[in-house]
Parts: C-alpha cells; sequence; structure tokens
C-alpha cells in the first residue's frame, strides 16, 4: 500500500557545497506586489517587482530561497497593509525595511534589495493643452549589513536626443549650397538660426539615482528626479500630442542637440545644482542610454560617484582617484 512521504528534517541548504567559493549575489527575482507610494493623502497602488538577494559565504550550500518571499510578504503588510487600510511608503524606506529582515531571517553578512515600480503622472502637451498620463519608472534600493543600512532612491524617465554630429555635418553642407545660391555669410547666418537643421533622433531613457548620507534632512523627491533627468535631453516626449505640440517638441530638440554623453553630464550639474544641501558623503548615479535610429546598436553613458568626488572634479578641473561605485556606497553605512 502507498505510504505518505515524511518530510525531511535535513537542512540542505546548509550542507557544504562541492565547490567552497562564496557567491556575491544568490536570491529571488521578478517578485511582483501592490504597494502604495505618494505624499501623504495623495497615495497611489502601484505594482512593484522586487529583487531580494544576500551574500552566500562558501560553506553554505544554499540561500533559503522561500523565505525571500515571506519576508517581503511580511513587511509589505505590516508597512503597507498595518491597520486601517493602508499606508503609504516611501519605495527606498520600504526596500530598506525588506533587506534588513531578510539579512537576519537568511543569517547572511549582507543583503540588498531592489525595488521598482511603475510610476504614473498626469501632465498637459505644450501648445495644445490637451491632457496626457506620462509613465515613469521609481526605485527604491537598500542595502543591509553588520554595520548598517543605507538606501538609494531613483527613477528612470524617457526624452528625446537630437544628434549634434550629424547636424553639424548638415549645417555645413547646407552653407555650401546656400552659399552657391548666391546668398551671403550674413544672410546665410540668419537663415540657419530661424530654420533648426536636421538631424537624427534617438528615444532616450535617462536614470538618476540619489543615496543620502544618514544625517541628511535633504529631502529627495522622485518628480524632481523626473525633472532633472527630462531636462538633461534635448526635449521632453509626451505620450498623447497634437501637430502643434510635435512641432513645438521635435524643434526643441534640434535646437539643443545633445550626445548621450552631454545628458548624463547635464543631469549631474542639474543634481548638483537643486540638491546643493546634499553632502558630500551622498552618492549620485547617472545614467543614459540612447535608441538609435540610423544604427542597428545604441549607445550608452554612466557616471557614478559621491557629491564629494564630483564637486572636487569641478572645483580642480582634475578626475579623482576614484569612482565610488554604488555597491561601495551602500557598503559604507556605520
Amino acid at each position: 500500500m502507498p505510504t505518505t512521504p515524511v518530510p525531511s528534517a535535513l537542512d540542505v541548504q546548509a550542507q557544504r557545497p562541492t565547490v567552497a567559493v562564496a557567491l556575491s549575489r544568490v536570491g529571488v527575482a521578478g517578485v511582483e506586489k501592490v504597494i502604495r507610494v505618494g505624499r501623504p493623502g495623495e497615495e497611489l497602488p502601484y505594482l512593484a517587482t522586487f529583487e531580494t538577494v544576500v551574500d552566500l559565504g562558501p560553506h553554505q550550500k544554499g540561500a533559503h530561497m522561500s523565505r525571500f518571499e515571506e519576508v517581503v510578504n511580511e513587511v509589505i503588510a505590516e508597512e503597507i497593509v498595518g491597520e486601517g487600510g493602508g499606508r503609504a511608503v516611501r519605495a527606498e524606506h520600504l526596500a530598506r525595511r525588506v533587506a534588513e529582515a531578510i539579512r537576519e531571517r537568511q543569517g547572511a553578512r549582507r543583503a540588498e534589495v531592489r525595488l521598482t515600480a511603475r510610476y504614473p503622472e498626469d501632465r498637459t502637451a505644450p501648445v495644445s493643452g490637451i491632457r496626457t498620463q506620462e509613465i515613469f519608472t521609481l526605485h527604491g534600493i537598500a542595502a543591509a549589513t553588520e554595520h548598517g543600512s543605507r538606501t538609494v532612491t531613483g527613477v528612470t524617465a524617457q526624452g528625446m536626443t537630437a544628434c549634434p554630429c550629424a547636424q553639424e555635418h548638415l549645417r555645413d553642407s547646407s552653407t555650401g549650397r546656400l552659399r552657391d545660391a548666391g546668398f551671403d555669410d550674413e544672410q546665410i547666418a540668419t537663415i540657419l538660426e530661424a530654420v533648426p537643421v536636421a538631424t537624427h533622433n534617438q528615444r532616450g531613457l535617462g536614470t538618476l539615482l540619489i543615496g543620502r548620507t544618514e544625517d541628511s534632512e535633504v529631502d529627495v523627491d522622485a518628480l524632481d528626479l523626473v525633472r532633472v533627468v527630462e531636462g538633461s535631453m534635448s526635449a521632453e516626449i509626451y505620450e498623447l500630442m497634437k501637430r502643434s505640440d510635435e512641432g513645438t517638441v521635435v524643434e526643441k530638440a534640434h535646437r539643443n542637440p545633445r550626445f548621450v554623453e552631454d545628458c548624463v553630464r547635464e543631469m549631474l550639474r542639474s543634481t548638483l545644482e537643486r540638491f546643493g544641501g546634499l553632502a558630500d558623503g551622498a552618492f549620485v548615479l547617472a545614467k543614459q542610454e540612447n535608441l538609435e535610429t540610423i544604427h542597428q546598436h545604441d549607445v550608452v553613458a554612466e557616471r557614478y560617484g559621491t557629491l564629494g568626488e564630483l564637486r572636487a572634479e569641478l572645483a580642480r578641473g582634475e578626475e579623482p582617484a576614484q569612482h565610488t561605485s554604488l555597491r561601495q556606497w551602500l557598503d559604507a553605512a556605520r
């Protein structure tokens, strides 16, 4: 007759691995949960995706995968559901709570959590005033070690860039054709100033992450980060536009051509200006990816480091000895 399986009391994950090598990241990705994000009184439910990982030592075969999901569920129940039907939290604070709980539950030296959520904002097109809803990505990142926890908040937003290189080439060829047609240099300059010169465009994806030090009182709002990212590109884009809006957006982009590198540098400049109250120990990561139209590849640029490193570089005009990485900054909590 069939027998009922007896659950094993053996902790397989705690066994020694065949190859005694530590692993940098072990965990669960793609966990989807509904959270509430927003200013008090303006909270909205968003679908968030969690990636939860720990460092795994060389003498442990595996992490307890079910514990990652258990912790996410428990923290959301405590932080968001709570009593009274729910309350809003900041994405980075939720990530920190989960990271601290996972580190304790897994007995790990280090735990890291990355939360991403789609972030809606209502806005109006630039000329027609037609209302449209734009979707951005909200990031909350946290790491917990024996020394403490640190968090990073950020956004990813889209925009449009116009290539300066192709535009300069077309400007030169247009100058030659206008000169051959009998226009003098002053007339040519007037024409090229009045009529934007064509170039090829890219749809850009800009990401800006900011980490505040433990004693910081400067607030970093997601909408402010979106403004910085969009402002770093040649022009903003809109989901719904009339012809008048399209013409305005295209002309703005062509009067403001920028390379992918320009976008990252502009993000950094605007961050230092808008969040000037952040301490030198604060962290920033600016990344731009442009989806090419006349090439089969895309282009990317990125800069990360502390605000102190950036300020010193701009003041002295010399590159710092190092660019502090996200992991280095997160692990520097004391």
